[in-house]
């Protein structure tokens, strides 16, 4: 074999060799432009129903199915209600199936009771229905949007725990503090 052929051998050896190392890096999932993972969300959203008792809620989903879910009764597993249960009222529900093969719900947040008004020493929003915050016109860094993903309140981009939700008072929580809101009128 001459050297020129030898040399051709070579590099296409290598050059074959190369391009069966090289891999497809997997590319992260995004959501709509954004840098963020996407994650999938467990809430399920209806109505509160003629059914609900007080260890017992009965939802009836935007689908029209009846979920009936119980409150834990343990002491290591915990039901947290975000701001009460009434019949009619519209709720976002974080529901488990407990080992009993009984639905349990983990959370619930009445959004009915979060639709309005609320001030705080650093803000002033409205919460409305179809997702929309209006907020004042002189902030930073307004919320325009809100959404309610596995439990927590998605408010823009900012994420925050209801710590309580109450008619006229509301706390949420993040890894800077909490930050509490009371509920304005329409007069004010």
């Amino acid at each position: 074999m001459n050297k020129k052929v030898f040399s051709m051998f070579i590099a296409s050896m290598l050059l074959a060799l190369i391009a069966g190392c090289k891999q497809d890096k997997p590319q992260a999932e995004s959501n709509d432009e954004s840098s963020e993972e996407f994650v999938s969300d467990s809430t399920v959203y209806g109505r509160c129903g003629d059914g609900t008792t007080m260890h017992h809620l009965e939802l009836i989903t935007d689908k029209g199915d009846t979920i009936g879910y119980n409150t834990f009764d343990s002491d290591t597993e915990t039901s947290e209600m975000a701001g009460g249960m009434h019949v009619g009222d519209r709720l976002a529900v974080i529901g488990v199936m407990g080992d009993d093969s009984i639905m349990y719900y983990r959370k619930c947040i009445n959004l009915t009771s979060l639709f309005g008004k609320w001030a705080g020493l650093d803000r002033t929003f409205e919460i409305k229905e179809g997702g929309v915050v209006e907020s004042a016109a002189n902030e930073n860094k307004p919320y325009t949007e809100w959404r309610i993903l596995n439990g927590h309140l998605v408010l823009s981009m900012d994420t925050f725990d209801i710590y309580i939700l109450g008619s006229d008072s509301m706390y949420l929580e993040n890894k800077d503090g909490i930050y509490g809101y009371k509920r304005l009128t329409k007069e004010q």
